[in-house]
């Protein structure tokens, strides 16, 4: 019928409709927030495995110093992959390292560290803080800053039998071409004794109380890393 007036939505109505579906979808939606735990522990266990990978991949053990430089020949220990974690910020801050010593003593320096499978860039930091000095270091070893992680005990990660107290706590764990587990490796001599003799169980807590801390084991002899409570992680 012509002159009829057709009626429709005003701006105000369309408004309104699109505030009220978007407070239904977001009360119908589930909430989805991040599990800094879990997080962490796929972040980590990714790491001790892939240290362990390239254990497996590069025979550090002949004794006779066949195929090592003169220096590791006696010390061959020194040269095994190892993850080593670290603090800054009088030790509330941590982050990691993977690394093969290449001149048999305890610092890590970038050409003796891995590559970051995930970023292409070195699983290493200089200063001891949280500021990349180098674009080429990886920002993923940063567990503290990512995680909040505040602590990493390895009070419960035994070396050889009569360790001392420095080798049981000291904060890393290496691998063999064989993928067993070793502690101890600084002050290790041309023999087996930093084979772990028991699993290594290592504890992280975070900064936020609510979060139970998270212990990642490492079995003895074959190395197999999961989360306990987890064994098929």
């Amino acid at each position: 019928m012509l002159g009829s007036k057709k009626s429709a939505f005003t701006m105000l109505e369309l408004v309104m409709v699109i505030v009220v579906l978007g407070i239904l979808a977001a009360l119908a939606m589930p909430r989805i927030d991040r599990d800094i735990r879990q997080e962490a522990a796929n972040t980590i266990l990714s790491t001790i495995r892939y240290t362990q990978h390239l254990a497996l991949m590069d025979n550090k053990n002949d004794r006779t110093g066949a195929g090592l430089k003169e220096n590791l020949r006696e010390n061959w220990q020194k040269g095994l992959w190892h993850l080593r974690f670290s603090s800054y910020d009088d030790g509330k801050k941590w982050f990691y390292t993977v690394s093969s010593s290449q001149d048999a003593d305890a610092n890590v320096d970038k050409k003796e560290t891995a590559l970051d499978p995930a970023t292409g860039k070195y699983m290493y930091h200089l200063a001891g803080d949280a500021t990349l000095d180098e674009p080429d270091e990886s920002p993923s070893i940063f567990i503290g800053e990512k995680f909040g992680i505040k602590s990493v005990d390895f009070t419960q990660c035994k070396g050889k039998i009569g360790a001392s107290q420095s080798d049981n706590t000291a904060t890393h764990i290496a691998f063999d071409y064989m993928g067993r587990p070793h502690k101890g490796i600084y002050g290790a001599t041309n023999d087996y004794a930093t084979v772990m003799h028991s699993d290594c169980t290592i504890r992280f807590e975070f900064e936020d109380n609510d979060l139970q801390p998270l212990q990642l084991r490492v079995e003895k002899e074959t190395g197999y890393a999961y989360i306990v409570g987890e064994p098929n992680s």
